[in-house]
C-alpha cells in the first residue's frame, strides 16, 4: 500500500514548502495580469508567458544562493521575480516607464537586475547560450565559488551555439549549469518534427557532460537536480545539462492562436500543476488551511495590483534618455600595460 503524503518523511520543511508555494502563486498571478493588460494595449510588443513552468524558477531558486549568476531568453518575466525583484519594476519595464528595471529601454523579453544576479532577459533565440558560458568564465577567472545558471527553450538547442559553448564549458570545466525549459513546441512546433533526438537531454553526452532528464512540473526535483549541479560545479567539476520536462498552458507568444495543439493536451497537463501540488503536501500535513490560501491569495492579488498602479502612474523616459546606456567606460578588474 502507498503511503500517503502525511506518512512519508519529506525532504523539505513547511517554510520551504510555503515559499514556494508563495513564489509561484506570484509568478502566476502576475503573468495572470500582465496578459489581461497586454490585451488592453497597455503592454506593446511581443510578450512571452510563465504560466505553468513556476516550478522550474522556485526550485532553481532555492537550491542556489543570492551570488550565484541567472540568464535566460525572452521568457523572463518570472525569474527575476523568483530572484526576489519588485515585480512592480518587471511591470513598469513592460510599460517602457523609466521606473522599470531596465529603464523602460528593454521591454518584456529584455529583463535585468544586477542587484538580483539577473542578467537577461535576451531576444536572439540561444543567444543567451554562450554568454552563460562566459559568465560561468569569468567567475572561475575571477576565483568566486558562484555557478551561473543558464536556462533556454527546447528551440534554442537547435542553434550551433550551443554546441559550441558545450565544447568549452566542458573543456574548461566552466561553472555553468545548462537548463532546457522543454514546454515541447519551439513557438508551435514540436520537438518530434525538429529533431530525431526527442530525449533533449541526451545532446550533452556528446560533451560526456552529465545530463539527464528533471520532471519541471515538480518543485521537490527540480530543486534536487540543481543542488546536485551547483555542487559539482563549485567543486571545480564543471557543467551539467538539465532537462526540464514542463509544459505553457498559454501560447509561445500572446499572438500565438495555438491551433498545433488541442484543448485536451493542454487540460492533461493542468491536472499536474506544479502549484496544486506544493498545496496539495500544504493541506496534507496541516501546514495550511483554506483561510491561509485565500490569505496567500489576498496577499499575492495585493502585490500584482500595486505592479499595475506604479507601472500606470510611472512617467515614460525622457527624449535624452536615448542617448544614455548606450556606451560604458570599462571597469577592467586589471591594468593593461
Amino acid at each position: 500500500m502507498a503511503k500517503t503524503l502525511t506518512e512519508k518523511k519529506l525532504k523539505f520543511d513547511k517554510e520551504q514548502y510555503l515559499k514556494w508555494y508563495e513564489s509561484m502563486l506570484l509568478m502566476r498571478r502576475f503573468e495572470e495580469k500582465t496578459g489581461q493588460v497586454y490585451v488592453q494595449q497597455k503592454i506593446k510588443g511581443f510578450c512571452h508567458l510563465y504560466i505553468g513552468q513556476e516550478a522550474i524558477v522556485a526550485g532553481t531558486v532555492s537550491a542556489t544562493t543570492k551570488d550565484d549568476k541567472h540568464i535566460t531568453a525572452y521568457r523572463d518575466h518570472a525569474h527575476p521575480i523568483g530572484l526576489g525583484m519588485h515585480p512592480k519594476y518587471v511591470m513598469a519595464e513592460m510599460y517602457a516607464k523609466i521606473t522599470g528595471c531596465s529603464k523602460g529601454k528593454g521591454g518584456s523579453m529584455h529583463i535585468f537586475s544586477k542587484e538580483h544576479n539577473f542578467l537577461g532577459g535576451h531576444g536572439i533565440v540561444g543567444g543567451q547560450i554562450p554568454l552563460g558560458a562566459g559568465i560561468a568564465f569569468a567567475e572561475k577567472y575571477t576565483g568566486t565559488k558562484n555557478v551561473c545558471i543558464c536556462s533556454m527553450g527546447d528551440g534554442a538547442v537547435r542553434q550551433g551555439a550551443l554546441h559550441e559553448a558545450f565544447n568549452m564549458a566542458m573543456t574548461w570545466k566552466l561553472p555553468v549549469v545548462f537548463i532546457v525549459e522543454n514546454n515541447m513546441y519551439a513557438m508551435g512546433t514540436s520537438v518530434e518534427r525538429t529533431s530525431n533526438v526527442h530525449d533533449l537531454w541526451k545532446l550533452g553526452l556528446a560533451y560526456d557532460m552529465p545530463s539527464k532528464p528533471v520532471d519541471g512540473l515538480t518543485v521537490e526535483a527540480v530543486h534536487e537536480a540543481i543542488e546536485e549541479a551547483v555542487n559539482r560545479a563549485r567543486r571545480g567539476d564543471g557543467p551539467t545539462f538539465l532537462e526540464m520536462k514542463t509544459y505553457r498552458y498559454k501560447g509561445h507568444s500572446m499572438s500565438d492562436a495555438q491551433t498545433y495543439r488541442t484543448k485536451d493536451e493542454v487540460k492533461e497537463y493542468q491536472q499536474q500543476d506544479p502549484i496544486d501540488k506544493v498545496i496539495t503536501t500544504l493541506k496534507a500535513n496541516k501546514w495550511i488551511d483554506d483561510a491561509g490560501i485565500e490569505a496567500m491569495e489576498e496577499k499575492v492579488k495585493a502585490l500584482v495590483n500595486e505592479s499595475v498602479q506604479f507601472a500606470e502612474e510611472s512617467p515614460y523616459p525622457e527624449p535624452e534618455e536615448l542617448y544614455k546606456d548606450v556606451y560604458s567606460e570599462p571597469n577592467y578588474p586589471f591594468i593593461i600595460e
